[in-house]
């Protein structure tokens, strides 16, 4: 069953496909010929990024695995042959390179193949419900398309490979903040517990039978009033002192 969805398909056959690794075309896609070697964040075998653009891809790649975990990989190929379609190449290669897999599927692979004037997006399956068909179409339509007519590649997947950013990055963080925030609740009960415990052994101890027997002795308020606004004082010259003030 084939379970790729086109999020975009105009004339001369320039789709944006998407759907997650694994799914499709799993046993034809194991008879090809090998695939190359992957060369970092951006593998451009069809030689057609500028090495400015390469290094800007690489920057926002890089950026996004350090901030969320997610593994993006763009790619372009002369050709996608022996496969029929690009999409076969793709979800081979995404599984050829393990992208993702360290991060629990937190993977992106962007191909585009130069001959079959087609470009790819294969996703993780935790990426499925964050970079959905409406942000793909957005994608397809305004960089991934337009590029194989106007041949402006380098700039067209740096801006392609901002908004898979910018999409998976937002979900992401966003879907982390509940765990933090549950973290934030377990702690802060654990410190209130903590500090009954503190309050129940402060006036349970044998010394509490007698609660002023310190203040007899003048542990605390021999000197009287004057010894306490001298004390006040010198908290507050110690707090000024700390640039607090």
């Amino acid at each position: 069953m084939n379970t790729w969805r086109s999020a975009a398909m105009v004339f001369l056959f320039v789709p944006l496909v998407w759907g997650a690794p694994g799914l499709a075309g799993a046993a034809g896609v194991e008879k090809k010929s090998a695939f190359p070697r992957p060369l970092g964040y951006v593998s451009d075998y069809a030689e057609l990024i500028g090495s400015d653009w390469q290094s800007r891809i690489r920057a926002v790649c890089k950026e996004l695995e350090d901030r969320t975990g997610v593994e993006m990989i763009v790619v372009t190929i002369a050709t996608a042959g022996p496969y029929s379609h690009a999409r076969e190449y793709a979800e081979g290669l995404y599984k050829e390179w393990h992208i993702g897999a360290a991060q629990q599927e937190r993977g992106m692979l962007l191909l585009a193949s130069l001959k079959e004037r087609q470009a790819v997006v294969v996703l993780g399956r935790s990426l499925l419900s964050a970079v959905g068909k409406t942000k793909l179409d957005e994608l397809s339509g305004q960089y991934l398309i337009p590029m194989f007519q106007n041949a402006r590649y380098g700039e067209s997947l740096y801006r392609a490979t901002v908004g898979l950013a910018a999409a998976s990055g937002s979900a992401v963080q966003a879907a982390s903040e509940p765990k933090r925030a549950s973290s934030a609740g377990f702690w802060m009960n654990v410190a209130v517990a903590l500090a009954m415990l503190f309050a129940l052994w402060r006036f349970t101890r044998p010394e509490r039978r007698h609660p002023f027997q310190r203040w007899r002795r003048g542990g605390y308020w021999s000197t009287g009033q004057g010894g306490f606004k001298g004390n006040f004082g010198g908290f507050g010259g110690s707090t000024r002192g700390q640039g607090l003030s």
